[in-house]
């Protein structure tokens, strides 16, 4: 059985860690504006919490395998509210892609906006680039999404859907 001292001691350190201020909970710096990019490369370490959905794992520190539809938060270039501003997407379509799937189609958008859809036909590295118009991104972040009109199903040639190899994507200033 306890001494009286003991349960005492005992009591008084419950006490005191009662009284002891609890750490604050951590807080996700991928809402913080100030950390967020106008461009991400999909290789930037920094960059990893913008890509919302759609993106697979880094390969060889440079690339990423996207799905059919992918998602990025961007901050929007300074006086883009005013000015516009150009959503950009670098691209790769894999020539096992194109030869499996034909010719594919992409859209971006944001919000309630689409913008032109572009089809690419053969293998090779390409530019997707559209204009946003003034007075359509304002915030402190905006999230992008693009959508092709199809992808390799998982099992094909990989266990993952497939569409296109992504090297970057953002806003580029008007």
């Amino acid at each position: 059985m306890p001494s009286a001292r003991s349960v005492a001691c005992c009591l008084t350190l419950l006490a005191l860690a009662a009284c002891r201020p609890s750490e604050p909970p951590p807080v996700a710096t991928v809402e913080e504006p100030e950390d967020l990019l106008t461009m991400v490369h999909v290789a930037d370490p920094k960059a990893a919490q913008q890509l919302i959905k759609g993106f697979h794992e880094l390969e060889q520190n440079a690339w990423r395998w996207a799905m059919k539809e992918f998602s990025v938060s961007l901050k929007p270039p300074p006086g883009a509210l005013e000015r516009g501003a150009v959503v950009r997407l670098n691209f790769t379509l894999p020539g096992a892609i194109a030869q499996k799937l034909g010719p594919m189609t992409l859209i971006a958008r944001i919000g309630d906006e689409s913008f032109a859809p572009e089809t690419y036909s053969k293998e090779g590295d390409y530019v997707y680039a559209r204009e946003v118009p003034a007075g359509k991104i304002g915030g402190d972040a905006v999230v992008i999404d693009f959508q092709f009109d199809k992808a390799l199903p998982p099992g094909e040639l990989d266990q993952r859907e497939l569409s296109v190899i992504v090297t970057s994507a953002g806003f580029e200033a008007r």
